[in-house]
């Protein structure tokens, strides 16, 4: 009997220990960090690798919800306590700009998953290039990391880049519904100004009057439609579109400031089929 009981001991001894074991090994090296996601690509200097990833392992003109890891070079492990920020650049020939961009948090229920938002209002072309500086502190120690980033063109339109009637350069971006389905719709958009060739900022209390049409079926619309209105100073436009049928359309849109002056987009008529201002949408 005594014989077993030190036998028992041991193996609770031993159970105890590993699960002990496996616990910090999952804290160390958390699983299932980048589920659902695709890695871009990577930014490297000489102390880490900065892993980039979406949804769908690319960035495209437009909207784009990118994650960020950052690997110690040294250690292979992941850093669960970083502060970052971005500045995307487009260099061309004659000049350079960046685009509007939101700040990089850590993902929540996450140890070492960051995010953040980047609107690229033009793809790469053969003279032009983007490329993305990260700057991010870790135990009080600053670092940074440069390289170029490709940046695809969209299939549809999903930005546009105009100057409105008072002279400002504005940024509207289509954001949601990522995956448009017959019926209403909750639909988002990002809009921003120009404040010089590297800062761009939310424009707050404006209004983007939407009119899907379908030009394969007669241009015909669609009910229950509501204009994007913002709900917080800072944030994003939100309304309803509504998508009778699958299939293309083009919304079309017409920029309003405060005064509900029209800065950009012209109204649906017979004279005047299509606006300037527009989305594609295709399902």
């Amino acid at each position: 009997m005594k014989n077993l009981k030190y036998l028992s001991i041991l193996l609770l001894a031993i159970a105890f220990f590993s699960c002990s074991s496996d616990s910090d090994s999952v804290q160390e090296n958390p699983i299932n960090e980048t589920s659902g996601l695709v890695k871009v690509q990577e930014l490297s200097n000489d102390n880490h690798t900065v892993e980039l990833y979406t949804e769908t392992g690319k960035l495209i003109q437009g909207y784009n919800q990118i994650s960020l890891r950052i690997k110690d070079k040294t250690t292979n492990k992941y850093i669960t306590n970083a502060s970052l920020n971005w500045t995307p650049i487009m260099n061309m020939s004659t000049m350079k700009h960046s685009c509007p961009k939101s700040l990089i948090e850590k993902v929540s229920g996450k140890q070492t998953l960051y995010n953040g938002d980047i609107i690229f209002q033009m793809a790469q072309n053969t003279s032009a290039f983007w490329e993305l500086k990260i700057n991010y502190i870790i135990n009080a120690i600053d670092y940074t990391v440069t390289a170029p980033i490709s940046v695809s063109a969209s299939d549809k339109r999903t930005v546009n880049s105009f100057t409105g009637t008072d002279g400002v350069k504005y940024i509207l971006a289509y954001i949601n519904p990522k995956n448009p389905k017959i019926g209403l719709n909750n639909m988002t958009v990002g809009l921003y100004k120009m404040e010089d060739m590297m800062t761009f900022t939310a424009v707050d209390n404006f209004k983007v009057k939407i009119d899907p049409r379908m030009p394969s079926m007669g241009n015909h619309s669609s009910p229950n439609n509501t204009d994007l209105v913002q709900s917080v100073s800072g944030g994003l436009y939100n309304g309803k579109l509504s998508l009778t049928m699958t299939g293309y359309w083009k919304i079309n849109l017409q920029l309003l400031n405060t005064s509900d002056q029209i800065l950009k987009g012209e109204e649906f008529t017979p004279e005047n089929l299509p606006s300037s201002l527009f989305f594609e949408v295709e399902f």
